[in-house]
């Protein structure tokens, strides 16, 4: 699994010595407490066009970008878990795993942040060193490197413009950017055509 990778490499240079991940001991590999996900096809992570893949090689540089420390193993002070639908006009895109990864240059995750994903089911993994930070949907949408303003094609990963969130099924007034996440909330993240109806909760699996 996709988060064993990042167990193996951190185990095999000793930096996860005596710390744990998920819940799990440091020295095995992390529990996959959510259903077990393949990595996407091609189709179905650009279901709503392309421009959504995760660069593995600037994963190091996103954590950094979204205000986030790069840490040797997963934080402990803080444990909970929020979950986001990305939708365009109606359609789903799919939440990369390993957002929040950095990687080393043979490929292999070398650093985690706070918040990151390890599987494509949209869970989003809230592990921190330190208790009562914020986390936002926006450095979650920094981590991947969509809507940054960095693309200039106009294509609906590239900006904010015409997004909309929805926590819970109520929709935010706050710029996208700004919505905090918080334990077992779900997050839609709509662009153009609203979903009818608007995802309002989303069924963790036992543990998370």
């Amino acid at each position: 699994m996709l988060n064993k990778r990042l167990a193996v490499a951190l185990t095999v240079s000793g930096l996860l010595a005596g710390a744990t991940a998920c819940g799990a001991p440091a020295q095995t590999a992390p529990a996959q407490t959510a259903p077990a996900q393949t990595m996407p096809s091609a189709s179905a992570t650009t279901a709503a066009g392309a421009g959504w893949e995760l660069d593995p090689a600037a994963g190091a540089q996103r954590i950094k970008a979204a205000g986030l420390d790069i840490l040797t193993a997963e934080g402990t002070a803080e444990h909970y878990h929020a979950h986001l639908d990305v939708l365009v006009n109606g359609k789903p895109v799919t939440v990369p795993a390993e957002i929040g990864f950095s990687f080393g240059a043979d490929g292999q995750p070398n650093g985690i942040s706070a918040l990151h994903t390890h599987d494509t089911s949209g869970v989003i993994h809230i592990e921190a060193p330190t208790p009562g930070r914020k986390y936002t949907l926006g450095q979650v949408l920094s981590e991947w490197g969509v809507l940054d303003g960095k693309d200039a094609t106009g294509a609906p990963h590239s900006g904010t413009g015409g997004w909309t969130a929805y926590v819970n099924g109520a929709k935010q007034s706050a710029p996208v950017s700004d919505v905090v996440l918080k334990a077992h909330d779900e997050v839609v993240l709509s662009f153009g055509a609203a979903p009818s109806p608007v995802p309002s909760s989303y069924a963790f699996p036992a543990g998370l």
